[in-house]
């Protein structure tokens, strides 16, 4: 198991390390040099180390990207790539295989924070010849700015809302967009005394607050902020930059002149060039990987049925693919203001009624589908408690006569109708029609609606005013941590003062005071053990409210090109680390 949790002491930041049950934990610096081959190598060690330079490095992706703009993203995926090729933060995981991909190092600072002894304060120094894809150089400034932009939820919706929670202190801070001060700079935790420093002001001490300023955290020049149509062209800081983007079609990006490699330890930036091609059938995608036309699935989710048994039954194709946990999780939320699930007996019959084994089958099976999951922390979060299962669920078979009796005493003897909402993407669909048809058995007429996936989190089920309208009681989820601790992986997902009118993580709505007072009491504890044992008192009460259902511990089988260089498992994204690939054959 891995838990790993930043410890801040005065005057530097202490990155705790433990194991890590995405791939052993081990350290990379063994088997790096070696290299590795075969089914799961990418996993465990390095896939083809290489140095080359040159050649395009092909993505395809079965939906649109959600944005490219730093502040909206929140996909996973999404979050490697601008991290990999444009957008670069304070600190940074350290990309590398094994538990040493967890440590947090610096990126666009100089060092690692100078924290005051009441750990209230962090200031940070920018590195010298930091610099925007047309040249001008990056200051702090800029930095604030980008940060800032993530207040202005009204514009740019759909991204991580830390920040925001922590740095607004009861300033009620609107965004640059509404800011009243001149330079558009006037949130006021946060200092840039000079051109080259970046001070951090907290209202209370919190240790996670290092793995805040990887998400989002990155320099926007004010000068060419378009605010919502940012995204069509986000300005570079890192190796590479827009060359077009065609939404829904394609996004081509070149490398950068003004990104300076002796300012960069973390990327390697090999490819001359990157291709992403949108909207793709995903058999299509499936197919172009195993002919080689592309490299690597963008989305990381794993490859179809099809494809799967193709790969599984030739040792030629599985010796290229992966299936590792990635630390995700598939479950789906029940909205509690949307009737019958104000009733909490309503949301239980469900927890007994679903057949998560065929959920987990729809997925590809134990072995590439994941494994059947209990409670909402998964084993590599710090907190996760494998005895916890409220509905004794782990046989992943239903439990009808239970349901029956939950049916009951919510007033709904026969059953009642529901609606679905899942998106139109890959093995998902197939996991609302397991569920549609475990929840028959015990009469819940569940219809499925099918939405666009590029806009299915921020606005379909992201909405709760569109939830409510369109009646959707259960919805089709997944979720990886946005950092492997129970702040990052449970907070924005339960926390009801978390609770957007756009771009909403906390689906089901649920706001329960003695969760809230439990999340606010992890967050101000200092100690990580503490720590985590409140976010595991916080994950049973989660439970106890029946409003999220558990599917599966996500595992992923991934296709990688054999010309793809320098595979690896990022543990920290749970995903290939796209910043270090290369292509073998230069094309």
């Amino acid at each position: 198991m891995r838990i790993k949790r930043g410890a801040v002491v005065a005057g530097t930041v202490a990155l705790a390390l433990g194991l890590s049950a995405c791939g052993g934990g081990g350290s990379s610096s063994d088997n790096a040099s070696k290299g590795a081959s075969g089914y799961n190598a990418g996993v465990h060690g390095i896939v083809n180390p290489s140095e080359k330079k040159g050649g395009t490095l092909r993505f395809g992706y079965t939906s649109d990207v959600d944005s490219l703009d730093p502040t909206r993203i929140y996909y996973a995926s999404g979050q490697n790539f601008m991290r990999a090729f444009y957008n670069r933060t304070l600190l940074t995981p350290a990309s590398k295989p094994g538990a040493d991909g967890l440590i947090l190092e610096p990126d666009m600072a100089e060092v690692l924070p100078e924290i005051s002894a009441d750990k209230l304060t962090y200031t940070f120094k920018l590195k010298k010849g930091l610099k925007f894809e047309d040249g001008t150089p990056v200051t702090s400034k800029d930095v604030k700015y980008g940060i800032e932009r993530s207040f202005a939820t009204d514009v740019l919706s759909g991204g991580p809302p830390y920040l925001k929670d922590m740095l607004d202190q009861g300033q009620n801070y609107p965004g640059p967009y509404k800011d009243t001060d001149p330079e558009k700079l006037g949130l006021k935790s946060v200092q840039t005394p000079d051109d080259s420093t970046i001070v951090f002001k907290l209202a209370a001490p919190f240790s996670d607050f290092p793995y805040l300023l990887v998400m989002a955290a990155g320099a926007v020049p004010k000068a060419k902020d378009t605010g919502e149509k940012y995204t069509n062209h986000p300005v570079s800081t890192g190796p590479y930059m827009v060359e077009k983007f065609d939404p829904g079609k394609k996004l081509t990006m070149v490398r950068n002149p003004n990104w300076d490699p002796a300012t960069d330890k973390t990327r390697k930036a090999l490819p001359d060039r990157i291709e992403m091609t949108l909207q793709m059938n995903a058999d299509e995608l499936d197919k172009q990987l195993l002919d080689g036309t592309l490299d690597l699935d963008f989305g990381q989710t794993g490859v179809q049925q099809a494809a799967q048994a193709k790969i599984l039954l030739d040792p030629n194709l599985k010796k290229n693919a992966d299936a590792p946990n990635n630390g995700a999780i598939r479950y789906a939320a029940l909205s509690t203001q949307v009737a019958p699930f104000d009733n909490v007996h309503c949301r239980k019959a469900v927890q007994y009624a679903t057949d998560k084994t065929a959920i987990q089958t729809a997925r590809g099976g134990s072995e590439n589908g994941g494994d059947i999951a209990v409670n909402m922390l998964p084993p590599n979060i710090g907190g996760h408690d494998p005895k916890l299962d409220p509905y004794n669920t782990k046989s992943g078979k239903p439990q009808v006569d239970k349901a029956k009796e939950e049916l009951k005493l919510c007033g709904k003897p026969n059953g009642f109708e529901t609606k679905i909402a899942v998106r139109n993407k890959g093995k998902e669909p197939k996991m609302a029609e397991a569920l549609q048809q475990s929840l028959a058995a015990v009469g819940i007429k569940a219809t499925i609606d099918q939405s666009d996936a590029s806009l299915y989190f921020r606005s379909t089920i992201g909405s709760p005013a569109n939830v409510h309208s369109k009646g959707y009681g259960i919805m089709v989820a997944g979720w990886l941590a946005d950092f492997p601790t129970g702040y990052g992986y449970l907070d924005v997902l339960v926390d009801g003062r978390l609770i957007l009118p756009s771009g909403n993580n906390n689906y089901e709505e649920l706001n329960d005071p003695e969760i809230n007072s439990l999340i606010d009491q992890a967050k101000a504890e200092p100690d990580a053990k503490k720590a985590q044992a409140i976010w595991s008192q916080i994950n049973a009460k989660v439970m106890d409210t029946a409003s999220l259902v558990p599917f599966v511990y996500e595992k992923a089988m991934n296709y990688r090109n054999p010309r793809l260089t320098n595979v690896f498992q990022d543990q920290y994204w749970g995903e290939w680390s796209f910043g270090q690939l290369g292509v073998s054959d230069g094309k």
